[in-house]
C-alpha cells in the first residue's frame, strides 16, 4: 500500500511516517510544506528507505497537488497538514482559516479528482484519512462543577460540536468539509478525533517539551490561571498506531475518537515532570520553584476527556503507554536530544508567550 501523508514532517505525522516505515511493508509520500513547525530531522532516520519520498508542497498548491497524485498514484491520504497551537491561532487566525479549511478543501478536491481516475477495484478501497482533534467538541464540566460521585461525561464521535478557539473552529469546520465530500461525491472518507498528544519530536510552543526545555534552562514555568484544566494525554507513538490501523481496517463514513484514558490537570502534568527532572537531572533547588502562575488563555477550555471504547471494540486498539512510562520516555529523549530542539527553534520563536496581547500579571508560586 502506498500512503500520502500530509503534514509528514511534523509531530504527530513524523511518529505516523515512522511507524509504517519501521513496521510495515508499506511506502510513503510525505507532502509537507515545511512551516516553523515541519522538520526533516525528525525523519532522519527512515530518510534512506527506498519506501519514502518526501515532496515539499503546499496543501492550498493545487496544481501542485495534482502533480503529487500523478507521479505517485497513492492508494489512500493520511491528512495530518494543520496550524495546530491554540495560542498562535488567538494572535493570528489567518492561517489557520488558509491551511486547516482551505487548504483541507483544496486537498479534497485534487484527491476527488485522482480518485475519479481509478478503477472500480482501486476506487473502492482507496480511503482518506482526515485526522482531527477533540477540540472540536468544546469542553466537558469540570469535576468541580457535578455533584460528588456523579458519573463524569465524555467525549463520544456523536457528540456535537462546540468549538472554542480560532484554531479548534478551523478544524471542526475541515471535519465537516470531509464528511461533506463523502455525502456529495462519495469520497470514501474516514475521520479521528484525538485527545493531546505528547512524547518525542514535540514542537517547544507546547506544553510538555516547554516546560521540560525551561525548566532545564532555569527559566519560569508558566501555568495558565490555576492550572485546573484537565487533559487527556495520548503518547504519540501509540496514537501512530491507532491512525495506521484505521486507514487499513476502519470503516468508510466512520468516527473514531483516540484517546490516551489519562485525564490530568495541567498543574499536575508540570510538578510530575518537574520530579522526574528532579530524579534525573538534579540541581541544589527542586524544579517546581521555578513554575509561575500567568494570564490564562482567553475562551479556555477547562476539561477534555475521550471515550475510545469504539476504538477497541471495533479496531483492537488501545494505548500501550501509562501517562508516567510516556512521560519518562519523553523528558529523556529530550535530554537525549538537545541538538534537535536547538535546530527547531530558530529566530522567530524562542518559547515566548502567545495569544495574549496585553500584559500579564504574574504571581509567583
Amino acid at each position: 500500500m502506498k500512503i500520502l501523508v500530509t503534514g509528514g514532517a511534523g509531530f504527530i505525522g513524523s511518529a505516523v511516517i515512522r511507524h509504517i516505515i519501521n513496521n510495515t511493508s508499506d511506502s510513503v509520500v510525505n507532502v509537507d510544506k515545511l512551516t516553523y513547525a515541519g522538520n526533516l530531522e525528525s525523519l532522519i532516520e527512515v530518510d534512506s528507505s527506498d519506501r519514502y519520498v518526501f515532496e515539499q508542497v503546499d496543501i492550498c498548491n493545487r496544481a501542485e497537488l495534482d502533480r503529487v497524485f500523478k507521479v505517485h498514484q497513492p492508494d489512500a491520504v493520511m491528512h495530518l497538514a494543520a496550524e495546530s497551537h491554540v495560542d498562535r491561532s488567538i494572535t493570528g487566525p489567518a492561517a489557520f482559516i488558509e491551511t486547516n479549511i482551505v487548504g483541507t478543501y483544496t486537498l479534497l478536491e485534487a484527491t476527488r479528482e485522482y480518485w475519479n481516475t481509478l478503477e472500480e477495484r482501486a476506487k473502492a478501497e482507496f480511503r482518506f484519512h482526515h485526522i482531527s482533534t477533540d477540540e472540536v467538541y468544546g469542553d466537558l464540566p469540570h469535576p468541580d462543577e457535578v455533584p460528588e460521585g456523579a458519573e463524569l461525561p465524555m467525549f463520544l464521535e456523536t457528540t456535537s460540536y462546540e468549538p472554542s478557539s480560532p484554531y479548534s473552529a478551523s478544524k471542526a469546520s475541515s471535519d465537516h468539509l470531509v464528511r461533506a465530500w463523502l455525502r456529495t461525491y462519495g469520497l470514501p472518507t474516514i475521520v479521528t478525533n484525538c485527545s493531546n498528544n505528547y512524547g518525542p519530536y514535540h514542537f517547544p510552543e507546547k506544553l510538555i517539551p516547554l516546560v521540560i526545555l525551561n525548566a532545564l534552562e532555569g527559566k519560569e514555568l508558566p501555568i495558565y490561571g490555576k492550572g485546573d484544566q484537565i487533559r487527556d494525554w495520548l503518547f504519540v507513538e501509540d496514537h501512530a498506531r491507532a491512525l495506521y490501523k484505521v486507514v487499513k481496517e476502519g470503516k468508510v463514513g466512520e468516527t473514531y475518537n483516540i484517546g490516551g484514558h489519562n485525564e490530568k490537570k495541567n498543574l499536575e502534568v508540570v510538578n510530575t515532570i518537574c520530579e522526574i527532572l528532579d530524579t534525573l537531572v538534579p540541581k541544589e533547588s527542586a524544579y517546581a520553584e521555578q513554575i509561575t502562575y500567568v494570564q490564562d488563555r482567553p475562551g479556555h477550555d477547562r476539561r477534555y476527556a475521550i471515550d475510545s471504547s469504539k476504538m477497541q471494540r471495533e479496531l483492537d486498539w488501545t494505548p500501550e503507554e501509562t501517562f508516567e512510562t510516556g512521560l519518562r520516555k519523553t523528558v529523556q529523549w529530550y535530554l537525549d536530544n538537545a541538538k534537535w530542539c536547538q535546530n527547531v527553534q530558530d529566530g522567530s520563536y524562542q518559547r515566548e508567550r502567545l495569544g495574549v496581547e496585553t500584559t500579564e500579571s504574574k504571581v509567583k508560586k
